[in-house]
């Protein structure tokens, strides 16, 4: 075992962005079996409830333990009604993980522009102005808060047909990074999750050349790539250790 054991975030408050399905939806199990009380959110909502109700049958979580928020990242008029509908829940909020994104598949030649904006709009945009809201937050209550966010292999080196992807990932690093250095001296902890190919659904609602087209196919395979709930795990000892920056092995075990 690595450092501190998962089970040092019982009784944490934990909101998690893009928790209907894959990393994020297997981060909800396996904090909900530590103890931690979540908020999920996300555009799915039938989802969300199925992923709520796992979390309370599978993990003896109590109906109030585990807040849905319905919306879309995009938005950012919902950005601070959201946050402030989780602290009057919960009544503060420990640590953000912000897991909500969108893949993309094309040729760098071939991409429309449009293509290029939707990536940023969601995977950074929409990601730092809600990171923004919980930082404030934890520096005008003086709670030593984590900002988790969720990047990729792809935010390290460049990814063969997913140059807006990959650029949206590194984006991340620069953004958090820097607010890393700014506010580690406050006690705040910001960790870069870098996972590489894991088994999901994902490849079926990525973007490719054009905004409206979606690639519509898992690729690849499923031997290669990580299991959801080891990714999760990885996660989980990574935010119970505040670890800066971790990159995920390929390797199941």
């Amino acid at each position: 075992m690595f450092g501190h054991s998962t089970s040092k975030l019982r009784g944490k408050i934990v909101w998690i962005t893009g928790a209907s399905s894959g990393i994020g939806e297997a981060l909800a199990y396996e904090l909900a079996a530590n103890g931690v009380k979540l908020a999920i959110s996300g555009t799915n909502v039938s989802r969300l409830e199925e992923v709520k109700r796992n979390c309370i049958s599978f993990n003896q979580l109590k109906e109030e333990d585990v807040k849905i928020l319905s919306f879309n990242v995009k938005d950012y008029s919902q950005h601070q009604k959201q946050f402030n509908s989780v602290i009057t829940h919960f009544k503060t909020l420990d640590i953000l993980v912000s897991n909500a994104g969108k893949g993309q598949r094309a040729e760098f030649a071939n991409i429309d522009i449009d293509v290029d904006k939707e990536m940023f709009e969601i995977n950074v945009f929409g990601l730092i102005n809600l990171s923004r809201i919980a930082l404030r937050y934890f520096l005008q209550n003086n709670i030593k808060g984590h900002l988790v966010v969720t990047s990729s292999i792809a935010g390290k080196s460049g990814a063969p047909n997913s140059s807006s992807y990959s650029a949206t990932k590194h984006a991340l690093h620069g953004y958090f990074e820097s607010a890393r250095i700014e506010t580690k001296s406050k006690g705040i902890s910001v960790t870069m999750l870098c996972p590489g190919p894991v088994v999901s659904r994902i490849a079926e609602n990525v973007l490719t050349d054009k905004k409206d087209n979606k690639y519509g196919s898992d690729e690849g395979n499923s031997a290669k790539k990580m299991r959801t709930n080891r990714c999760a795990h990885l996660m989980a000892v990574a935010i119970a250790n505040h670890l800066d920056e971790v990159i995920h092995s390929f390797i199941n075990k």
